[in-house]
């Protein structure tokens, strides 16, 4: 057995032995995964091990399909084949409108991607599955490429490609220690011996914390124990020569899929238990959890109800086993925050049904540092720092409790509520505000128009339209104010910091202490992996600010960029300090009052200064998000408060005004700025993503000259903006474009265009069809609603016959025939 390598995977169930055969395919083929015991003896091998095409948005349902046709292509090797039952179709049923609702959500993003789901009406549905009861459906969501396949062969075919491409499999050698060595190199200290390697991939499954205290790391993972039964024969299955439609259903929470001539049945009881919070037995191997099927009894009467044939069938068999789940449900697929050459293939929910596309995902991002889609969701680095075991768990319940249940536009679950929060929490509480949640951060969406309003959640127009209308109006002929919780904020200091951040940098760093520069920072592949506001204080010392949900992933970057030895020291204030906007025609006006002064109206843009409010010393920029005359006042959370009432009472005299985020999206979109990860993905270079305003070609900087070839070559795609003629909806993440039945493009972000009145969408289009006027399509519920392109902005007023203007055939970089997805 060999004992160096290029990397070690440390577990060898779906994701560690899916890891393995994609990293073969990207030609790291040095590379050894060990096991403790035999492959699949986690919960690789007791799983249900469906595989749908169907999913909630654009980048599972890439990992879907790919994951599908990866499968179909691996069952079809004549000298290893796998029991796949491909394309038996699977039903998705659905009760209420809000449900029907997300379908066509959904249909509209898949269409896009050249993923073909059907909406089918309830006795549709019952020529799929006879056994089904439609009794209260109202339609279903039919995915004709769902199906299963055998786990364990599966993945004993992974590791056969693997091997045969020079990969080495090391089981019943299971890992004791971590050692990362001066060069961030590793050794892996195993029972059988040491192995020294460059990277490491934790992929140990519902025991990965257990690798995780070898490097003092807690991950945000916990898992529940999950019951599926067989039934005995039924027979109408037996007189089929077809496989029944497999089914889900969001409302009572269960699936069934055939297993021989029965039905193999899963349920998602209420009455549900964490698995291994205090420890996992070393000998739970291959292992299950005592069956208990009185907790799932209250769970089986509608389950029953729908499915007649189950009051008659006897249950063959039961499993009841591990399942892991994360902070936010999703999986963790990438770098371990905080560590180097150290990454992680865990959480997987849905190991088997997207295991293929986690794979190649963590291939391409250990040996190209670029997957072929935007991947943030996977991030590791996505869930907050800090996130407890038991917060974890609390959302783990929450989130098995409600399995297939998609969540609606603006919905926050409430379990493990408030994680963080800021010391104005309790005072905005009391003065009506609804929150949402941003990186674990309690953040105002708005403030209730009465004591007793709740917040609505769906695809249709909510009930706070008017709400956050009367928000945004306000700061037109007044003054309003908002918190911006968990702003995240850097200190950079030290000799040379400048010149650093100019080489990281595409855009100009600010030049001389005073001012402020919106910058953007590329990876050698020159797409968008960061957007940061650079404040510089003095010569040397900068202020890095950036998007909430940025705090470990710019972390991560910045220090990833930093010499060994270098002079240049990072430092934290995220959470130490607070950020308040001020915004609005009579925000210098309020700023004048507290300074005794006048100038404010007159303070340039991109600048800044210090100075004192209620007796603290606070920095205020001049930036502004919304478009309105703006300031961002950071103040020390200690004195958050004491600076948020002086600002009230000033501001009474201006008929001041709280406004929250579902506001501040309303404002951005009409002046066109786009939202990290929401609009700046890495899957566009700077130039696609509209920021060439922000480039300096004339300088060193990462990726400057993979950006230059792909001006060169001309632009996949163009961000812009669209309004859509609709008035029940706004469009949705995800959704496509069309003009006539073509697929021209795929929408980011959206929302209703208060100061314009205009419903107004930001999108990625093929080059050809961003010129101004040009008309176009999307789908909102189902109905098909024209639309058209009005350029990069909307607000201020003028801004979009400028955008016409200066709109001539230089100035639409042209197609180089890129990808038909549209994002």
């Amino acid at each position: 057995m060999r004992d160096s390598a290029r990397a070690v995977i440390i577990g060898g169930g779906i994701g560690g032995l899916s890891a393995l055969y994609h990293l073969t395919l990207e030609a790291w083929t040095d590379v050894i995964l060990v096991e403790r015991d035999e492959l699949t003896s986690g919960t690789t091998w007791h799983s249900a091990a469906q595989c749908p095409n169907l999913a909630f948005n654009q980048l599972l349902l890439g990992l879907r399909s790919y994951t599908i046709e990866l499968y179909r292509e691996l069952a079809g090797d004549p000298d290893y084949p796998i029991n796949y039952h491909h394309a038996v179709g699977g039903l998705r049923l659905i009760t209420d409108q809000d449900q029907l609702d997300a379908c066509h959500h959904i249909i509209s993003v898949a269409d896009g991607m050249g993923v073909v789901l059907e909406l089918l009406s309830p006795r549709e549905a019952v020529e799929k599955n006879p056994l089904l009861n439609p009794d209260g459906l109202m339609a279903a969501l039919y995915d004709p490429l769902d199906g299963d396949i055998d786990p364990a062969q599966l993945c004993q075919a992974l590791a056969r490609r693997a091997r045969r491409a020079g990969a080495e499999i090391q089981r019943h050698n299971p890992v004791e220690a971590l050692t990362q060595r001066a060069d961030n190199g590793w050794i892996v200290h195993t029972r059988n011996g040491d192995i020294r390697c460059e990277h490491i991939v934790n992929a140990a499954g519902y025991r990965a914390n257990e690798v995780g205290k070898m490097i003092g790391v807690e991950y945000p993972i916990v898992s529940m124990e999950h019951m599926y039964f067989v039934t005995e024969p039924i027979d109408a299955l037996r007189q089929r020569e077809t496989r029944v439609a497999m089914v889900r259903c969001p409302r009572d929470r269960f699936y069934l899929r055939q297993e021989k001539q029965g039905l193999l049945v899963g349920i998602y009881e209420q009455d549900c238990k964490t698995f291994g919070v205090d420890g996992i037995d070393p000998g739970f191997v291959n292992a299950l959890c005592p069956n208990d099927l009185d907790r799932c009894l209250a769970d089986l009467e509608p389950v029953f109800a729908r499915l007649p044939c189950l009051q008659e069938a006897g249950i063959q068999s039961m499993v009841t086993g591990p399942i892991t789940y994360t902070a936010d449900a999703g999986p963790l697929v990438g770098k371990t925050p905080g560590r180097r050459n150290c990454w992680q293939i865990n959480g997987l929910r849905v190991g088997i049904g997207e295991g293929g596309g986690y794979g190649k995902m963590l291939a391409q991002m250990m040996t190209g540092g670029q997957t072929d889609w935007d991947c943030w969701q996977l991030d590791p680095r996505r869930i907050p720092g800090g996130t407890t075991l038991e917060y974890t768990a609390l959302k783990a319940i929450e989130d098995y409790r409600h399995e297939f249940q998609w969540h609606l536009p603006h919905e926050h679950r409430p379990a493990g509520r408030p994680q963080r929060t800021t010391s104005l929490y309790s005072t905005l509480q009391d003065a009506g505000a609804t929150f949402g949640v941003v990186n674990g951060w309690e953040r105002v969406a708005f403030f209730k128009p009465a004591p007793n309003f709740v917040e609505t959640h769906g695809y249709r127009l909510p009930n706070w339209h008017d709400t956050v209308e009367a928000e945004v109006k306000s700061l037109a002929d007044g003054v309003g104010i908002a918190e911006i919780s968990g702003f995240n904020i850097y200190c950079i200091r030290g000799k040379g910091a400048a010149e650093w951040l100019e080489r990281l940098s595409c855009s100009p760093v600010p030049s001389r202490p005073g001012k402020v520069g919106l910058c953007y920072f590329l990876n050698r592949h020159a797409r968008v992996e960061a957007e940061a506001t650079l404040a510089r204080l003095e010569p040397d010392c900068f202020w890095y600010c950036s998007a909430a949900a940025a705090e470990q992933h710019d972390w991560d970057r910045l220090h990833e960029h930093l010499a060994p030895g270098s002079d240049i020291e990072i430092n934290r204030l995220t959470g130490a300090y607070s950020t308040l906007v001020l915004a609005g025609v009579d925000a210098p006006s309020v700023l004048d009052a507290i300074d005794g002064g006048d100038g404010w109206g007159k303070f340039p843009k991109m600048s800044l200064r210090s100075f004192a409010i209620a007796g603290h010393e606070v920095v205020v920029m001049s930036v502004s998000y919304s478009g309105e005359q703006a300031f961002e006042i950071h103040i020390h959370d200690d004195n958050l408060v004491d600076v948020y009432q002086a600002l009230l009472a000033v501001g009474k005299a201006y008929r001041i005004g709280g406004f929250g985020a579902y506001a501040i999206d309303s404002m951005r979109l009409e002046c066109g700025y786009a939202h990290w990860k929401a609009d700046l993905l890495d899957e566009f270079n700077p130039i696609e993503a509209g920021l060439s305003r922000h480039v300096a070609l004339d300088k060193a900087f990462v990726g400057r000259d993979e950006l230059i070839r792909q001006i060169q070559a001309g632009a996949r795609r163009q961000r812009m903006l669209l309004e859509i003629d609709c008035e029940f909806a706004t469009a949705q993440a995800g959704e496509t474009v069309y003009q006539d039945d073509r697929v021209i493009g795929s929408i980011t972000s959206a929302a209703w265009g208060y100061r314009t009145d205009r419903n107004l969408a930001m999108a990625y289009l093929l080059p050809d069809y961003c010129r101004p006027d040009t008309e176009c399509s999307v789908r909102l519920l189902g109905r098909t609603r024209p639309a058209a392109v009005v350029g990069s902005r909307v607000f201020p007023p003028g801004a979009e016959a400028a955008d016409r203007r200066s709109c001539t055939d230089e100035s639409v970089v042209r197609s180089n025939n890129g990808s038909n997805r549209s994002r």
